[in-house]
């Protein structure tokens, strides 16, 4: 069966753009706020509603497609076989209740374990990052540029600030003397918005310890189409399917970082 992947981006770019209204109307109401895994895990009412409104509406459209999302009301996954849509309702959910700014919805939509499809929608800036494989990213109508070479002491890092402390899961002594290395370090609280600057070049790489499939799978897309590179901090593949460390980056960058700090330390 041969799949019109126009077709399936227009679609989804409605989806995505009903959504960010529902999100932003809810600004003046009151949201039912809950933890989950620990005290700063947050899920709201609106994390829920929209990721309901994707899974209903995806298996309106076709219903062979299976949908991997955060909140759970999608399929449980062991494979990507076939079309699978990845769905982070809210990326920065904590970002989303105390600033109402720096979150975004982020949707990847694969064939066969291939990204076909990225978005990453930062709905309060109206930004739409998106991509279709091989026919390059944009943002909103304007087209992303490859990435070029940077020097790793211009570079700016998405990390977690306390990887440079004293931490009893991670090594610390590993980020310490990069920290001092680059120019500059940033951290966001989203990583489907981290993904995007690094595509757009706003940073230059982005490194975490723990990341789910939603997390990434609309980025992972985005950054490949403009050159970038996607791995684990052990320079392999994403599963997609579990958690896994992240590693995106400019490729100089990663290059750099990886050969330098990272390979055989984690």
């Amino acid at each position: 069966m041969t799949i019109n992947w126009d077709e399936v981006d227009g679609f989804a770019r409605g989806l995505i753009s009903n959504a960010g209204e529902t999100i932003r109307k809810s600004f003046s109401s009151t949201l039912s706020i809950e933890t989950k895994s620990n005290v700063n895990d947050l899920v709201t009412n609106m994390d829920k509603e929209i990721e309901q409104y994707f899974v209903k509406q995806v298996n309106d459209f076709d219903s062979s497609h299976k949908i991997m999302g955060e909140e759970g009301y999608g399929d449980s996954l062991t494979t990507l076989d076939g079309v699978v849509w990845i769905i982070d309702p809210i990326d920065g959910t904590m970002n989303f209740v105390h600033q109402q700014r720096n979150f975004a919805i982020s949707v990847g939509v694969y064939h066969n374990g291939i990204g076909m499809l990225g978005y990453i929608y930062d709905v309060v800036a109206d930004e739409l990052y998106h991509a279709q494989k091989g026919k390059g990213a944009f943002l909103n109508q304007t087209q992303i540029p490859h990435l070029k070479p940077v020097n790793l002491t211009e570079a700016i890092l998405a990390l977690n600030a306390t990887w440079v402390t004293k931490h009893d899961k991670v090594p610390y002594e590993v980020f310490g003397p990069l920290v001092h290395k680059v120019r500059g370090t940033r951290s966001y609280g989203s990583a489907a918005l981290e993904l995007a600057y690094v595509a757009c070049g706003r940073l230059d790489g982005y490194l975490t310890m723990r990341l789910s499939p939603w997390d990434i799978a609309g980025g992972k897309v985005i950054l490949e189409e403009v050159g970038g590179v996607v791995t684990n901090l052990k320079n392999g593949p994403h599963t997609l399917i579990e958690k896994d460390s992240l590693f995106a980056g400019n490729p100089s960058v990663h290059k750099e970082i990886y050969n330098d700090y990272l390979k055989g330390k984690l």
